[in-house]
């Protein structure tokens, strides 16, 4: 049985942040998270009415364990991004960048209190910005345009070399593997994975194999790469009370092509892209980047489904219908 932080730990934890006079009177455990446990907490009095704890445990992180990425590698911008280490050097990278992230207010990871890494950040109160398109539409709309104006900062950040942003800040190692490779070799794992579990894909394995490959023949090499987050949702945008975008669940963040970060806005953000959208993305690279990330909406969700995942009937959801498209797609050839 999974054990999630208690509200005494999570009470230390503020005093330690915020000092020994504000007293902790509720914590609620947010759902949706996969891979972090992330709590708010609220406080007595009014200076500040409540602050977020992430956690970071295994019993936290309902992923199985997967080969699809080599840990000897740490080039491969695909490994495994959690942690309270990714995390600071995230908001590190683009708090420096003038993009706004939530303050954080502790990072411990002393683990005398639990076998788990925590981080103490600004609760940001306006809401995400998924739910303002539907409750408050005028300010929505500024918080997009903000977000567009956003990333184009984070894109113009340039590297010669792609992977998460440790590997710039830390002066490791450069990958020898081409980009867009390293995006066919996954998406290849994904089509087998996804295959073993879902009958449609099974059914069209090696059309779909085979559509890959000529796709990712048609992609020329690329030498620079740009900041990207790398699944930037509405859901992972919330929007503070000026009305600024404010990005959360940045440990993924990674230099790479910035088509791979425009596939994923698309599918999100659907007829609203046309704010994030710019006219010099390589067509190429976004048909295969297409294909590959429908795959891995299949694969990944499917796989989370072999554990405890509570949000069961919503992740088979985004499982068959990333299928269906994914399918669409050879029609399109």
């Amino acid at each position: 049985m999974r054990q999630f932080a208690d509200t005494e730990i999570l009470s230390e934890l503020v005093h330690d942040a915020l000092g020994a006079g504000r007293r902790v009177v509720s914590v609620d455990r947010l759902r949706g998270g996969s891979q972090k446990g992330v709590y708010r907490a609220r406080l007595d009095g009014t200076r500040t009415e409540s602050v977020i704890v992430y956690s970071w445990s295994e019993d936290e992180n309902y992923w199985p364990s997967t080969g699809e990425s080599d840990p000897a590698d740490p080039a491969d911008p695909f490994a495994p991004a959690s942690g309270m280490v990714q995390f600071l050097t995230a908001q590190r990278t683009l708090h420096g960048l003038g993009v706004r992230v939530p303050r954080v207010l502790l990072a411990d990871d002393s683990r005398r209190r639990s076998p788990a890494d925590f981080a103490v950040v600004e609760d940001v109160s306006g809401g995400t910005l998924e739910a303002l398109f539907e409750t408050d539409p005028e300010r929505a709309a500024g918080a997009l345009g903000g977000l567009a104006e956003m990333l184009g900062v984070m894109h113009r950040d340039r590297s010669r070399n792609y992977g998460g942003v440790g590997l710039r800040e830390h002066g490791d190692c450069v990958s020898g593997v081409p980009c867009e490779r390293r995006v066919l070799d996954r998406a290849l794992g994904h089509l087998k994975e996804a295959a073993a579990r879902d009958g449609s894909i099974a059914a069209a394995e090696s059309a779909l194999r085979d559509r890959l490959e000529q796709l990712a023949e048609r992609v020329s090499p690329r030498q620079e790469y740009g900041l990207i987050h790398g699944e930037l949702g509405p859901d992972h945008v919330l929007v503070d009370v000026d009305g600024r975008p404010v990005l959360i669940d940045i440990e993924g963040l990674m230099y790479f092509d910035i088509e791979w970060e425009h596939v994923f806005l698309r599918l999100r953000f659907h007829e609203r892209y046309a704010a994030l959208s710019r006219s010099d993305l390589d067509p190429r690279r976004l048909d295969l980047y297409m294909l590959a990330m429908r795959l891995s909406l299949v694969a990944g969700p499917l796989r989370l489904l072999d554990g405890d995942f509570p949000g069961r009937a919503f992740m088979r959801g985004v499982a068959v219908h990333n299928a269906k498209e994914a399918l669409a797609l050879l029609s399109q050839a």
